[in-house]
């Protein structure tokens, strides 16, 4: 089957020549330049491709000029780029390279990667600040790849472990061409984008989805701040911006006087934002906010293309949603194929008319998307889904620990948190107990607020009682930080 993207790139970086393609901290590219790159790197990665096989290449980076070379070199290469999340601990990583099979990893050359790459290849040259590493062999079966795969993302399953969506060629470009279409991109926009490639916010709305118009596509990498977000539009003069909720609460709490000239779009998703934050922040910055709905598996969803008003907007071209007592249901053109590394998960949530059940709950009203909640456990922070099972036991095999209930909560700015509830022994902190997380899991699912107690409440049927937890969270007397570190 020949590939849909590296073709579709081709064509895009060809066609808008001289025009500015992307930008981060460290320098910039045209669309021509970024094809010469890609190219170049390509050659490189050619040359470590497995005999008979596509090269399966781990991008864990942050976002930069040199990640979206590597990106675009790996489809070149007809490698199959896979997108992790840098904040994936070293122990996700070897996990993942282990269910999936990998072959290459492109990461930052400080990166923590000793337990899955046997060997530096390339550093420099076409990757720029990234190195490119032989990731070992492991004794488990190397499960097969779909024929139409070309690029493959994550997600936090239901399971705990990062699932790996393979997603074909045709729902890549579809994904990116009715964005577009439906959010009027233009070749005139220029987009800060400060959600990480890897997530689906900014894969959907700022990549490829960039480029097919000839828009510029401009990066930050770091703790996003209300000052670095200012500095990067005013120094680019971006119409659009990308982020999470909260960034625009960071914002928000700032009160910017000015950078927000000619930005003409707010785009925000991954995560529910307070009416407040956006009312106020369209108050301060005279630029309203979009709301725009996604599921990992089943791409960009709804934009609210009118910035005003509560929900989350109307379908995007290519999209069927269904509102039912069950929950949101979806069918979309840039659904992905299945879970690579969890046979038979995907499919059981896609019924007999092509439906995926997305597990929120909520309705349509006059055609706007309207959330209300849940239907399964995963809590929501920061756009990331943390299963708190999967916290609560990794918090239970820590010295000291009797037992341990994970669950959402707000933090001190009112955000959602994930907070714990933990009993234990004489002498347990609560940094030792971060500490013991961090181990073994990436930063966004340690929990940010931590309680000590003696023993978990329980309701009369002696189940942990949620509300007695809550409690817990504002009583002075309990032990722990409650605050995030």
């Amino acid at each position: 089957m020949r590939a849909v993207l590296p073709d579709l790139f081709t064509d895009v970086l060809t066609r808008h020549g001289e025009r500015l393609a992307v930008s981060d901290a460290a320098g910039s590219l045209g669309y021509a330049e970024l094809l010469q790159r890609a190219r170049a790197a390509a050659d490189t990665l050619a040359r470590h491709e497995v005999p008979g096989e596509r090269s399966r290449v781990a991008l864990y980076a942050t976002n930069s000029v040199d990640y979206v070379v590597s990106y675009l070199a790996t489809l070149f290469a007809g490698g199959v780029p896979f997108l992790v999340d840098s904040a994936f601990s070293p122990f996700d990583l070897s996990r993942i390279a282990e269910d999936c099979g990998l072959d290459l990893l492109v990461h930052a050359p400080g990166a923590d990667v000793h337990a899955i790459a046997d060997e530096a290849h390339a550093a420099g040259g076409e990757f720029g600040a990234l190195a490119v590493s032989r990731v070992r062999s492991f004794d488990t079966p190397r499960p097969h790849l779909l024929d139409a795969t070309e690029v493959c993302r994550f997600t936090s399953g239901s399971t705990g472990r990062p699932n790996c969506i393979e997603f074909s060629g045709a729902a890549v470009s579809a994904a990116a061409a009715n964005w577009a279409k439906g959010t009027g991109l233009s070749a005139d926009d220029r987009i800060a984008c400060f959600a990480a490639l890897s997530n689906g916010l900014a894969f959907n709305t700022s990549l490829l989805a960039a480029f097919l118009p000839g828009a510029s596509l401009h990066l930050s990498s770091g703790l996003p701040t209300a000052t670095r977000v200012v500095r990067l539009l005013e120094s680019t003069e971006a119409t659009r911006l990308v982020a999470f909720p909260a960034l625009y609460e960071s914002i928000v709490r700032r009160a910017p006087k000015e950078g927000f000239a000619a930005v003409r779009t707010a785009i925000s998703s991954g995560a529910p934002l307070r009416e407040t934050v956006r009312e106020e922040f369209t108050r301060l910055t005279g630029v309203p906010i979009h709301n725009y709905y996604g599921v990992a598996e089943a791409g960009p969803l709804t934009y609210a293309a009118d910035g005003a008003g509560s929900g989350l907007g109307a379908p995007l071209p290519g999209v069927h949603l269904l509102a039912t007592e069950q929950g949101i249901r979806v069918r979309s053109e840039s659904m992905g194929s299945r879970y690579l590394n969890a046979p038979g998960v995907f499919e059981e949530r896609v019924d007999a008319e092509g439906y995926y059940h997305t597990g929120d709950q909520g309705h349509l009203r006059d055609g706007t998307l309207h959330l209300t909640g849940r239907t399964s456990r995963l809590v929501n922070v920061g756009g990331r889904k943390i299963d708190p099972i999967e916290i609560a036991d990794v918090l239970r095999t820590a010295p000291g620990v009797l037992d341990a209930v994970a669950f959402e909560a707000d933090n001190q700015h009112g955000d959602p948190t994930l907070a714990a509830v933990v009993a234990v022994e004489t002498g347990v902190s609560a940094q030792s107990l971060r500490t013991h997380c961090a181990a073994t899991l990436p930063s966004f699912k340690v929990p940010g607020i931590l309680r000590l107690v003696d023993r978990i409440p329980a309701n009369s049927i002696g189940k942990p009682s949620i509300e007695r937890l809550r409690r817990l969270l504002s009583d002075p007397q309990s032990t722990g930080d409650p605050q995030s570190n």
